[in-house]
């Protein structure tokens, strides 16, 4: 049997010395810093802010780099505090069991390696930017809870994704932060030797080398390729730098070490698996390295890359998440070969092989280059993210499989769903666990399960409403006064964050990735409007939050308008554009907001989860009919915009704005507002139940990793 230097004994190395560290009574908080577990497991979060909430908060809620710079007297403290040591007890035991139970195959002949670009597990993990990482984080997660043997590979991005700061005319400023590996709560992965295990990629003209980190999230190893090493010159110690960095060489090598270092990684650990998921077309070189092993190891005359990538096709799945082709990145063929070229070089594939399979019409010699067609071809089986999505995405690629008919074009769909431990809050887990029964949430696809909502009594469901939504409201007071000064805005502005918003209004949401297809600007389409919708008695509050890739000018100027906007209105209390929005702030306001807007031009979203989330937490969703919604939406369950293609976008725009307009005042207010004798707004209630018991199940993680088990894995 082949020994596997997969990072255990690293870890295990890790939590010994973190152990020495803590008092006896506390030797087990190390291993639990160590297992990104306790940050879904009940109690988890709480046993750190125990024993000191204000320093757990300040270390991002990293409990390595907390207990590590933690004074000796606090964890004294701690160690005789018997609230705190029942608290780690318990959510030891509750972690053990989890970790203990058997590995589940599931027919693959081995791991699924899932490859993705970016993983969001946590904020204190910062390699992550927005959707694409967030699903993948939870698709770990949930492969840990059915006891899935999956391992995920990524990179690890010293300075993560950009930081967000509005300067006073509301222009978004960027800035990064290098993480400090040291206390972070992953290891280096060591071989037989005891020294970092190395892999190497050609890159440029040159060898890119790169270190293997190891990050627990519960059962499922996380593995991220390092390219800071000494050997590095400047240039290639950048290539691991930045998440979606600005230049298309550093990305198109940044592709190049995920999916060909990121196959001879699992490699040189020992890790041989049984399928391999691409999530997005950027880890697609992956097929190249396992078709080139085919190659070197076949007798006669060497058979083409095309027809390697078909030998090999049971190997790979593909998820695709761009709906439109501008999305999907091309390059011309000298500047993808000046990067990749001495890789293919190495692994004996003819470029202009390689050129055809990354084509869309391989004969097309003028064509650029993209990952995207690469992942199609290597791929058993694709798969788009929703249902509208796989109608789109077959269309778009039917020139590529040569299909008479769209429906010809073998793309199938998994519709998202989103990890239910993480993303619902605690209150309402609470609740609902009072009448799902124990062990619930591995049950969450069940739809019977969810029928348990219509014993939980209207008063029940509206206070734990009213709890989330309070606690969101002291969040946006607390950021909003920050940002304010640390713009440099006049004291009085600043004072009236104090009071923001107010805890019994309608509270509507819209965070997302500020692209321009997502639309913010509808909100601003009748600043008149807006305004009677916001300042009145029975009034709406607005809580924005995004950030605009650097380079997209576009974004960033909706994001200005409206900031200026806002002062215009002069409703400083009411409408809050929270800076930097990441992973913590994520949870209160999809937790918090009493209605969840996307608003989308149709057909660009792929499917969208955030509104998932909002389900989840007894929010109600107000959405363009796309993505999921257009599934998910029954009459009942929310409200809708239509989602029809229109050609003329500035009619369409208009039209969806006075939509929107006309839901929040005439329908979604009226109801909000319509209480009964005990001040419970029973129709709005009636629709929040509605909601739970239709969205519950099918938008989970755990019915989304059943499908693609059961649909796509075997």
């Amino acid at each position: 049997m082949t020994t596997r230097f997969d990072g255990t004994r690293d870890v295990q190395r890790a939590i010994e010395r973190l152990a020495r560290r803590l008092p006896e009574p506390l030797e087990e908080m190390a291993w639990i810093s160590y297992n990104y577990l306790w940050t879904w497991t009940p109690g988890g979060k709480d046993l750190f802010r125990r024993i000191d909430a204000y320093r757990f908060q300040l270390a991002d809620e990293n409990p390595v780099r907390f207990l590590t710079n933690l004074p000796e007297r606090d964890l004294l403290r701690a160690a005789t505090d018997e609230m705190t040591l029942a608290r780690l007890r318990e959510v030891a035991r509750s972690m053990e069991y989890e970790m203990q139970r058997p590995v589940e195959h599931r027919r693959t002949g081995g791991p699924v390696a899932y490859f993705c670009a970016e993983f969001a597990v946590h904020s204190s993990l910062p390699v992550y930017a927005g959707g694409l990482g967030v699903l993948a984080g939870d698709i770990l997660k949930e492969a840990s809870d059915q006891a899935l043997d999956l391992v995920g590979v990524g990179l690890l991005y010293r300075r993560g994704y950009l930081h967000q700061r509005m300067d006073l005319s509301g222009w978004q400023q960027e800035y990064w932060l290098e993480a400090n590996t040291d206390q972070l709560p992953a290891v280096r992965v060591r071989g037989a030797d005891g020294l970092p295990l190395k892999v190497t990629v050609p890159v440029w003209d040159g060898e890119l080398s790169a270190h293997v980190w190891r990050v627990d999230v519960g059962r499922t190893p996380l593995y991220l390729l390092d390219a800071e090493l000494a050997e590095n010159d400047a240039l290639e110690r950048w290539v691991t730098a930045r998440l979606y960095e600005g230049s298309r060489d550093i990305r198109l090598a940044q592709y190049a070490l995920l999916g060909i270092g990121g196959i001879r990684a699992l490699d040189a650990m020992g890790i041989t698996p049984g399928l391999i998921h691409l999530n997005e077309g950027h880890g697609a070189l992956a097929s190249l390295e396992v078709a080139s092993r085919r190659a070197k190891n076949s007798s006669g005359e060497r058979p083409s890359v095309a027809s390697l990538l078909s030998s090999e096709r049971d190997r790979f799945i593909f998820t695709t998440h761009t709906p439109v082709p501008a999305g999907n990145e091309t390059y011309d063929a000298g500047q993808f070969f000046s990067v990749l070229g001495g890789a293919l070089d190495e692994m004996q594939l003819p470029r202009e092989e390689v050129a055809a399979v990354s084509r869309v019409d391989p004969a097309a010699v003028g064509e650029p280059l993209g990952l995207s067609p690469l992942a199609l071809r290597c791929a058993r089986s694709t798969n788009a993210v929703s249902e509208r999505h796989a109608e789109v995405a077959r269309n778009m690629w039917r020139p590529l499989f040569d299909a008479t008919e769209a429906a010809d074009v073998p793309i199938t769909y998994v519709t998202n769903g989103v990890h239910l431990p993480t993303w619902m809050a605690p209150n309402m887990r609470a609740l609902l666990g009072a009448f799902f029964g124990p062990d619930w949430e591995r049950h969450a696809h069940d739809p019977g399960l969810w029928r348990h909502v219509d014993e939980i009594a209207d008063a029940d469901l509206w206070r734990a409403r009213c709890e989330s939504r309070l606690k969101l409201v002291e969040l946006i007071r607390r950021k909003a006064t920050v940002d304010r000064l640390a713009r440099g805005e006049d004291l009085g502005y600043v004072e009236a964050a104090l009071d923001a918003f107010d805890p019994t209004h309608l509270t509507v949401g819209f965070a997302r990735r500020l692209a321009t297809y997502k639309r913010l600007d509808l909100l601003l389409h009748d600043p008149g409007r807006l305004r009677a919708i916001i300042d009145h008695d029975q009034g709406t509050q607005f809580v924005i939050a995004g950030k605009a890739h650097p380079r997209d000018v576009e974004a960033k100027e909706v994001a200005r308008d409206l900031l200026r906007l806002k002062r215009d209105l002069d409703v400083p209390n009411r409408v809050v554009f929270l800076e930097d929005y990441d992973l913590r702030v994520a949870l209160r306001l999809v937790a918090g907001c009493d209605v969840w807007l996307n608003l989308p031009r149709p057909p660009l979203e792929a499917s969208g989860t955030s509104g998932m989330k909002s389900a989840l937490n007894g929010g109600l969703n107000l959405s363009v009919l796309d993505g999921w919604w257009a599934e998910g939406y029954n009459g009942q369950n929310g409200w809708a915009i239509d989602g029809t293609v229109d050609d003329d976008t500035r009619e369409k725009d208009r039209r969806d704005a006075a939509a929107l307009y006309d839901l929040l005042e005439h329908d979604v207010k009226p109801l909000f507002y319509s209480r009964d004798d005990h001040g419970v707004p029973v129709g709005w209630i009636a629709r929040v139940r509605e909601s739970l018991r239709t969205l519950g199940p099918m938008y989970c993680a755990s019915r989304m990793v059943s499908d693609y088990v059961e649909r796509v894995y075997r």
